[in-house]
């Protein structure tokens, strides 16, 4: 069903940073239920392949970099509104932006480190979800 389902990662920055388990715990707080969910880390062509929308973009080689450099935790997240939601609740790219109680407002670093990932739409969330988890039926 379109529009319950989102995908989201915890990035290597809050894993090292010990922030899985508060992450989990604001996600499931606001209604969010973990459908599928692992730890993982990705490997380089991995990390390329999943981020190629930006390949042209000169931070590229830094992003592959980060997200290669430790664990992550990605996850199927079910909730009305799904999309729309998640990304409220993670808050802007750059948390120095990002408003208050959002979780890259508590626990990101910087743009580049944020802490989190959230599909951007239901299109997205299906393709990014099916990258993590593929032969299951997610979305």
């Amino acid at each position: 069903m379109s529009g319950n389902r989102t995908f989201t990662m915890i990035k290597p920055d809050a894993v090292e940073n010990g922030y899985v388990g508060v992450i989990l715990e604001k996600i499931t707080a606001a209604g969010f239920k973990i459908v599928a969910m692992k730890y993982t880390q990705l490997s380089k062509r991995d990390a390329r392949e999943f981020y190629a929308i930006h390949k042209e973009r000169p931070f590229f080689g830094e992003l592959v970099d980060f997200m290669t450099r430790g664990p992550i935790i990605a996850a199927i997240l079910e909730k009305d509104n799904a999309v729309d939601d998640f990304r409220a609740l993670i808050g802007a790219t750059n948390p120095q932006e990002a408003a208050e109680g959002t979780i890259r407002k508590l626990y990101a670093t910087d743009i580049a480190e944020n802490a989190v990932h959230g599909a951007d739409s239901d299109e997205n969330a299906a393709i990014e979800g099916a990258f993590h988890f593929s032969g299951r039926e997610i979305f």
